[in-house]
């Protein structure tokens, strides 16, 4: 799939929907014409006030401002990342040791959201490290970060310190509860680090239930015993706790991961794979078994984990990816992959459903297509819709040659073929 930088949101009003930099709505509708659902549906979607306004057959709909032509591309529910590491991400090709300084960990969380959201993802999850070295430097910077992306996709922020027992972990415990003070939205971190892994999760869910806030714990998953404790510590937490990246269930003997899969079902806990590749948080490599976990009932949701960090020096943060690998590698019908880095992916959030029905939030992703199995096998052009405007998209062309061969064997090609694939 063609890494093709999305182009950002100018001031003028067009038919490509960017209404202003600044990423409030102007209040007015926009038209989505002639755009392809999943059931073969071809349809004029209209949307105001940052919601799905009405849904009806192509040329049925009027709009008041803006339209954007979606001939020939695939509307689907937009993807969600909830996995991601900002502070760290953009990080491999810098010279020496990664930079904590404020202003750079703002660019890197920056720029990576904003590559995401040219993918298509509305809504991120970061994880940030606090304490060490860092202190509370980057979840301000990722914070500071979060604040200058508003309007064009929404990241909430996870805060990951690394000791939490003994007497290290007292500064861990109220850094983490100062994190949670600044802004973190979520409890997080890795207990397979801490002397006492038992211990660092309760600390976590202490906290978690002082605040009402969700947890997202790293683990690789490869001791069913520990499992067992923390689906037994977690079960019934509101608002939720989810695992990732659960790499070593996969390496586990079949009986002993469904096992524990059922425990975790049971708990109400999730799971969010990372089939692109690992992540700082967990050194191991290796998928989840999702259709074991899926089998058991367990909600698994897909994200990107690292991104061009040294944990993985060539990562894409394209949720499609994933969701392409969870079809290819894992054996998932194309619907269920999607569903990984879309539907179960804003639930793991806490993020209310998407579907292209009126009354459903207007986060929404267009893809050159017609089917979603081709979508996930090429995904060239995409268009992004945030809180009912267009906010980023991105343009590919694929030509060939004059010659006989492509003229007599009609061979597909993208091109410009109508005024939503025109550059704005």
């Amino acid at each position: 799939m063609p890494d093709s930088q999305p182009q950002q949101p100018h001031s003028s009003s067009s038919s490509s929907g960017f209404s202003g930099s600044s990423g409030r709505s102007d209040g007015s509708d926009l038209l989505l014409c002639g755009a392809r659902l999943t059931d073969g549906r071809t349809v004029d979607v209209r949307l105001g006030g940052g919601r799905i306004e009405a849904v009806g057959t192509a040329g049925s709909l009027t709009a008041h401002s803006a339209r954007v032509d979606l001939a020939g591309y695939l509307l689907l529910p937009a993807p969600a990342e909830p996995h991601a590491h900002g502070d760290t991400a953009l990080s491999a090709d810098g010279d020496g040791p990664v930079s904590y300084e404020a202003h750079e960990v703002q660019r890197r969380t920056t720029e990576a959201a904003l590559l995401q959201l040219g993918h298509g993802a509305t809504a991120l999850r970061s994880h940030v490290r606090v304490g060490d070295v860092q202190g509370l430097g980057s979840m301000a910077a990722v914070l500071q970060a979060r604040r200058a992306l508003r309007g064009l996709a929404e990241l909430t922020v996870v805060a990951m310190p690394r000791v939490l027992t003994g007497l290290a972990g007292a500064d861990g415990l109220a850094i983490l509860r100062d994190a949670v003070k600044m802004g973190a939205s979520v409890v997080g971190g890795c207990p397979d680090l801490d002397p006492d892994p038992t211990g660092y999760v309760e600390a976590v869910l202490e906290v978690a239930s002082e605040h009402g806030c969700p947890v997202d714990l790293h683990t690789d998953g490869d001791d069913p015993a520990r499992l067992a404790r923390l689906a037994a510590m977690a079960g019934g937490l509101r608002p939720g706790v989810t695992l990732g990246p659960c790499g070593g269930l996969g390496r586990l003997p079949t009986e002993v991961a469904s096992r524990a899969a059922d425990q975790l079902a049971a708990a109400g806990v999730g799971v969010v794979c990372l089939p692109q590749g690992g992540c700082s948080g967990v050194d191991r490599r290796g998928t989840a078994p999702v259709r074991l976990l899926r089998a058991a009932g367990v909600r698994v949701a897909a994200g990107s984990g690292a991104l061009r960090d040294v944990s993985n020096p060539v990562g894409r943060g394209d949720p499609l990816e994933a969701a392409y690998l969870l079809a290819s590698r894992y054996g998932l019908r194309a619907g269920d992959a999607y569903d990984a880095v879309s539907s179960s992916a804003r639930a793991a959030l806490g993020l209310p459903e998407v579907r292209v029905e009126a009354g459903f939030p207007a986060e929404l992703l267009a893809v050159r297509g017609d089917q979603l199995d081709a979508a996930l096998s090429l995904a060239y052009s995409r268009i992004v819709v945030h809180r009912g405007r267009v906010v980023a998209r991105t343009s590919a062309v694929r030509e060939y040659c004059n010659s006989a061969v492509t003229v007599a064997l009609d061979l597909p090609r993208q091109g410009r073929t109508g005024r939503a694939e025109e550059p704005s």
